[in-house]
């Protein structure tokens, strides 16, 4: 198929129809307002719903009920949207309804402004609702990845029955790139636990609750047993001249395209370096991470935030090894050549044992 110039943002809500999605619910806001424009327009053209609620709140509920009738589901917001919509994710996880939502970063905390940050990565990876869940979120770093990630979210979404979210930052949601797409896939017939209305499926009920503590212990270690295999089987990064790395940079999104940069000019200076791009921010690719660091000496974790990921860099390590942090706030996007000085200033004051130069 041949590519197509297309907006981040779009390119979600394009894959998404691809893969047999029909219905959006989602209340605009900037910098994701580009996916409830994009909806508006293409899922009643296929065949589908689009609703834009009243609320965030109205929206992932409604994203409970479609999904529990079969159908798949999109929805969108950006940090305050994401925040109003915590609870909901409890309750589809719990209630295990696969969905797939996007959350495209600006920066906060509260109304913050409209620039892209990624200060949502703790309420997203972590769970910001209630309770003992997980979602799977997958990080793109392009407009490819944006329409390519988008499709595996919704496998993964009906593969472990669980919302996954889509996690960038505002820069990938606005800038426009050539996009191959996927070849359009059928409808997926409702599973045979969903509720349709039709006499068969009278018998299913779709719940989250369970008023007896044995039984509710049961489910949750059902859940956990569900989290578990997806982060045996589901850790997907990008790994990146790190083969001979001393010191390995790792940043998600738009931050590990910068990283590359970082790399070639690093080398370019004679120190090692390789990059590590998470694509999976749960499950967190610690087994790569931990590979790197057999002949790795030092760790840099890079950030539009105050540092968030970076504690997962160093829980994957275990403290053996050295993980610095480096990170630009507010919308703040850092350059390739801040990162570098960044390296050079914290690790060279020990070169002779942290940064080999060839």
């Amino acid at each position: 198929m041949e590519k197509r110039l297309t907006k981040g943002n779009e390119a979600i809500v394009k894959a998404a129809v691809l893969a047999g999605a029909r219905a959006y619910y989602g209340y605009p806001i900037t910098p994701a307002s580009e996916i409830a424009e994009a909806a508006a327009l293409y899922f009643p053209r296929a065949g589908g719903v689009f609703i834009q609620a009243e609320s965030e709140v109205a929206a992932i509920n409604m994203v409970y009920g479609s999904a529990s009738a079969g159908v798949r589901c999109l929805s969108a917001s950006s940090g305050p949207g994401i925040s109003l919509m915590q609870e909901g994710f409890s309750y589809l996880s719990g209630a295990e309804l696969p969905c797939v939502v996007a959350d495209i970063m600006r920066a906060g905390p509260g109304l913050g402004n409209i620039a892209p940050e990624q200060g949502d990565y703790h309420q997203v990876v972590k769970g910001g609702g209630h309770g003992n869940y997980r979602t799977l979120v997958l990080a793109p770093a392009s407009v490819q990845e944006m329409a390519d990630l988008t499709t595996l979210a919704f496998d993964l979404a009906d593969r472990y029955r669980n919302p996954v979210v889509l996690l960038a930052d505002g820069a990938t949601g606005q800038m426009m790139e050539p996009v191959e797409f996927a070849a359009p896939r059928p409808v997926p017939a409702p599973a045979e636990w969903c509720v349709t209305g039709t006499p068969e499926t009278r018998h299913n009920v779709i719940k989250s609750i369970f008023l007896e503590p044995e039984l509710q212990e049961k489910f949750v270690r059902k859940l956990e047993a569900k989290y578990l295999e997806a982060e045996r089987t589901e850790t997907r990064a990008e790994c990146w001249r790190t083969d001979d790395a001393e010191v390995v940079l790792i940043g998600y999104g738009i931050v590990g395209r910068i990283l590359k940069a970082v790399v070639e000019m690093a080398r370019t200076a004679g120190i090692r370096a390789g990059l590590l791009r998470p694509i999976t921010l749960y499950p967190f690719p610690v087994g790569q991470i931990r590979a790197a660091a057999r002949h790795a000496k030092a760790f840099v974790a890079v950030e539009l935030s105050n540092g968030q990921m970076v504690d997962d860099v160093r829980l994957a390590l275990g403290g053996s090894r050295p993980v610095e942090f480096f990170g630009r706030v507010g919308g703040m996007v850092p350059t390739a050549e801040e990162v570098l000085e960044f390296v050079e200033r914290k690790l060279g004051a020990v070169a002779g044992e942290v940064l080999v130069h060839v």
